[in-house]
């Protein structure tokens, strides 16, 4: 039996209709968007802008055409953080943070000087919003965190959040790779003013792709230059968004596979995968608090919380744990910091890190019993 429970890494299986869309395109009409007039480009290009229409809906961006394709997540969130800040800014994260977020940060804090304020959150995840505030300076430009954390599970509260943002003028960017496609995800009822998201997690897309989507009065600095297809005459980069931001062939092959994932998750509903999803993790964490060995993190199986468990068991190297599930079992998930460090150091298991389980909408209860009965073998061989 195989069981494949990494699905915060990167969902499989994808959805036979993600496929099925990736495939008319490469063997039917893969041109270049943009780049030609002929039917196969024009087409190709009809599909893009279907999908940026999508996305507006899907998060309710404020405003049409505020939204750009990127390789992923990292590559969107490196985009908003060094296009907005500059020398002498103030930002405040969190200290659940991924390296996307805390890495771009660190750099800036090196090469341009601004300052970096973050905000503790208990061994639970939550916030401290009243440190929050009070944390608040003269030169605070940005605001950015995660949505929910693929170490803990925990969701973070966007629209307390954004109205302490809004309130002080303050940009509110927040990563949402982890719950895009599971949480509902609304920029103008939550106060986000930017967001930063890939597709091959929850959306059910290929790797390979991602996003930005930001309000109109947000100005973000281009890093890249280049090809556009738009006002080719000129010798400098097109200033009007998206193209702004999009300098280069797009992937098209992940543009249409993100388009394909966004519909399945629609057609099937979010309330509905995340309701079914929600109940498979509340019934395997459930089973492992039945597990003396095992030490869960992050909010108890009836609070709010993504499909993710992270555990340790004891005297046991999460590595090692790890391999035996794989190859005895054939049962695969991560182990160690999810290049999340800051998030072990918040719940005490850095540096070690933790074993993550991750669920999707394909896995079953057959699957989770397989895995539970895996796992109190290898504790009684250990």
């Amino acid at each position: 039996m195989k069981v494949y429970l990494d699905n915060s890494a990167t969902s499989w299986p994808k959805p036979p209709t993600v496929v099925k869309a990736i495939s008319n395109y490469l063997t039917n009409y893969g041109a270049s968007p943009g780049r030609s007039g002929h039917q196969f480009a024009l087409k190709a290009d009809r599909e893009v802008f279907e999908t940026r229409e999508l996305i507006e809906i899907f998060f309710n961006v404020p405003e049409t055409g505020h939204n750009i394709f990127t390789s992923n997540s990292t590559y969107a969130l490196n985009f908003a953080i060094k296009g907005i800040l500059k020398r002498g800014d103030h930002v405040i994260t969190s200290s659940l943070e991924h390296n996307s977020v805390i890495r771009p940060l660190r750099y800036l804090e090196k090469e341009l000087g601004i300052e970096i304020t973050i905000i503790d959150c208990d061994d639970k995840g939550n916030i401290n919003l009243r440190q929050l505030e009070e944390s608040i300076k003269k030169n605070t430009k940005l605001v950015v965190t995660i949505h929910g954390s693929n170490v803990l599970g925990n969701i973070l509260p966007l629209n307390k959040i954004g109205n302490i943002c809004e309130k002080r003028n303050i940009i509110y960017l927040v990563d949402v790779a982890q719950t895009a496609g599971y949480v509902p995800i609304d920029m103008q009822k939550d106060k986000i003013d930017i967001i930063s998201f890939t597709g091959h997690k929850k959306l059910y897309g290929p790797p390979g792709i991602g996003g930005l989507c930001f309000k109109e009065n947000i100005d973000i600095k281009a890093m890249i230059q280049g090809g556009s297809g738009s006002v080719s005459e000129m010798e400098t980069h097109p200033e009007f968004y998206p193209d702004r931001l999009e300098a280069g062939t797009k992937n098209t092959v992940g543009i249409i596979g993100l388009k394909a994932g966004i519909q399945f998750l629609q057609k099937k509903g979010i309330d509905k995968i995340r309701k079914d999803v929600g109940s498979l993790t509340s019934y395997f964490m459930n089973k492992l608090h039945e597990i003396n060995e095992v030490k869960l993190y992050g909010p108890d199986a009836n609070e709010e919380r993504l499909p993710v468990i992270s555990l340790n068991i004891n005297n046991m190297l999460s590595s090692d744990l790890a391999y035996q599930l794989d190859k005895e079992y054939g049962i695969m998930i991560r182990v160690g910091l999810h290049c999340s460090p800051l998030a072990h150091k918040t719940n005490g298991t850095f540096p070690g890190g933790t074993a993550r389980f991750s669920l999707g909408c394909f896995n079953t209860e057959e699957e989770i019993n397989y895995t539970i009965n895996a796992l109190k073998n290898i504790i009684i061989k250990k």
